[in-house]
């Protein structure tokens, strides 16, 4: 038996003020999430130096994988719960909760004293504990948002919030370059002083003006959702590693156990979902054609964008950096440096695509940017491998502009789209949507990689070293390694070819010839054949997806006027009597078509 369902009686605004207070608070909580979400990337290398690890040795290529991945899985799983504890207990209280937990655990991060794995394993528990943190933060911030602001300026506020979002996951790996070298555990202290900041003054300066909603926590629906969910996570990272003779594990039985068996789990779960009085995930929010729109939209172009990371740091940091004078241990710092123009152009779309979009609408805005964004994984594919770096500037400025265009108006659209009471609910469904989407897009640009270098890296890996005095034992040896220990080493900035013939071959070969195999040279002019090869299918997969964002959101309106529940909430902070329940437009959408 369910409880009664129940609103709180609405908070009176404190005035304008307050609005942004809040605006400032949750974009600095955002920020903090998404910056270390990626500052990893960048500084892993001198992670695994401070404790010892090797991370392209056989059998350690899981912690590389986890470190990384570890956060973003925590925070998928979650977030969607924890929106829906915000609808229930105050998402004010949730989201204060999450600045607490956030700031613990990046001071555990950083206290690691145990060296190899064991500290492996200690960092990727402690980014465990970020990760709730970050699920509390993500999951309640565009609904407080949403509460504070009016219809009419949603639309500028979710933009600024949204831009804070995705540029935060491009300064991480700025930021984690320039900490990490200095000393690897500055790359977790540097949120401590912001963490605590904001923990205070989320306590001292938010009011929670949303609606609560008393009810039962659906267990079953966590349950198989969590359980669901992780089980095809991990089989994405277990595909896109080596599995015997094969360069991928998508045909190992583990990985499809992994992958089949979390795809039942969560056919499971919808059903659970489909018949609980009080359900986790509010399946009937996709009835809204804004929201399913807005998030469909929303999954494909994270995904875009966080494929575009993983090949831009590879290329970067494996060919282009050192072809123009880069050792490979500075790599990482200037990979991120050289990505500044798709922050620079969020930084300048995100809040002005917001402002206009609160006069005309979300979608000709949404439509355009995923156009544009299209259009710049078009000109990426032109692009040749060695390219002249305004041109790759202006495309990804091009790129950071488009995405700017179309986060503001797609995230306002989707959260005018829900009724009052369910705003935290359906905040979190659209962040598990970006945040799983990360994870995927690692997967789906990982291997879609690999298959453009497994015909050729190969052959032209062998030739290359026999051409250089390289025994021809040695030579296939390494030339038979999977293609993706190459694109780890390169993500690493690591000099792939210095890790793969191990001292004991590089002491035996003439020194002029081990100096130019290990030097700047000789693996980039190696890889950018078959390199060209796996990039022109990793953007064609990005063009094609950001293309069916765009149709997507042509359905996608976002004006104040279809705004579910706004009639109801405005009256209600008018101090009008309202029903509790929700409006009859709202109402409808339920499975019984009555009000909960």
């Amino acid at each position: 038996m369910s409880l009664a369902a129940t609103a709180s009686p609405a908070v009176a605004e404190p005035g304008d003020r307050y609005r942004w207070i809040a605006l400032s608070n949750t974009t600095l909580g955002i920020l903090i999430v998404t910056l270390n979400q990626s500052i990893l990337m960048i500084a892993l290398p001198d992670i695994f130096r401070g404790i010892d690890l090797d991370p392209l040795a056989p059998g350690n290529t899981n912690y590389l994988l986890w470190m990384i991945l570890g956060f973003m899985v925590v925070t998928a799983v979650l977030v969607v719960s924890l929106g829906r504890l915000g609808d229930m207990y105050g998402r004010v209280r949730m989201y204060n909760l999450g600045f607490a937990v956030f700031t613990v655990g990046s001071i555990l991060c950083s206290v690691v004293w145990l060296d190899g794995s064991a500290g492996a394993l200690w960092i990727i528990g402690m980014r465990v504990i970020q990760g709730v943190g970050g699920a509390l933060l993500m999951a309640n911030a565009s609904a407080i948002l949403t509460d504070a602001f009016p219809a009419h300026q949603r639309g500028m506020a979710l933009g600024i919030n949204g831009v804070a979002a995705i540029a935060g996951s491009f300064l991480g790996l700025i930021v984690g370059g320039v900490l990490a070298p200095v000393s690897w555990r500055l790359v977790f202290l540097v949120s401590v002083p912001f963490g605590l900041f904001g923990t205070w003054w989320a306590y001292r300066k938010l009011v929670d003006q949303g609606q609560r909603r008393r009810a039962r926590i659906d267990w079953w629906g966590n349950a198989t959702f969590a359980i669901g969910l992780i089980a095809v996570m991990v089989g994405i990272t277990y595909g896109i590693q080596p599995y015997g003779d094969h360069d991928m594990g998508w045909t190992s039985p583990r990985v499809l156990a992994l992958v089949g068996g979390g795809l039942l789990v969560l056919a499971l779960f919808v059903t659970i979902e489909l018949r609980s009085e009080e359900p986790m995930f509010r399946l009937s929010l996709f009835r809204i054609g804004d929201f399913t729109a807005g998030n469909l939209a929303s999954l494909l172009a994270s995904i875009g964008r966080g494929g575009l990371q993983f090949v831009l740091i590879i290329w970067l940091q494996g060919i282009w950096l050192p072809q123009h004078g880069y050792d490979f241990h500075d790599t990482p710092l200037w990979a991120g440096i050289y990505m500044l123009p798709t922050i620079a152009g969020f930084l300048l779309a995100g809040p002005v695509s917001g402002i206009l979009s609160d006069r005309y609408g979300a979608r000709p805005f949404a439509v355009v940017g995923m156009l544009g964004t299209a259009a710049s994984f078009a000109l990426l594919i032109a692009l040749p491998v060695d390219f002249a770096y305004p041109w790759f500037a202006l495309v990804l400025l091009l790129n950071g502009l488009s995405m700017g265009l179309f986060a503001s108006p797609n995230r306002m659209a989707i959260m005018n789209s829900l009724p009052v009471d369910q705003r935290g609910a359906g905040a979190g469904m659209t962040a598990t949507f970006q945040n799983s989407a990360m994870v995927l897009s690692m997967g789906v640009f990982f291997s879609l990689m690999i298959v453009g270098l497994a015909s050729s890296l190969g052959p032209a890996m062998h030739d290359g070293l026999v051409a250089h005095g390289v025994p021809n034992a040695d030579a296939t040896r390494i030339a038979d390694q999977p293609p993706v220990v190459v694109l780890f080493a390169s993500f690493l900035g690591y000099n792939p070819v210095g890790t793969l013939l191990g001292p004991e071959v590089l002491h035996a070969l003439p020194a002029a010839q081990a100096h130019e195999l290990t030097g700047r040279e000789f693996f980039p002019h190696l890889i950018s054949g078959p390199f060209g090869d796996a990039l022109t299918a990793a953007f064609s997969f990005a063009l094609v997806a950001c293309l069916v964002a765009a149709a997507a959101s042509l359905f996608a309106r976002g004006k104040a006027e279809h705004v579910l529940g706004e009639t109801r909430g405005e009256r209600a902070l008018a101090g009008e009597a309202v029903d509790p329940g929700l409006d009859g437009a709202a109402a409808a959408l339920l499975p019984s078509g009555r009000g909960e």
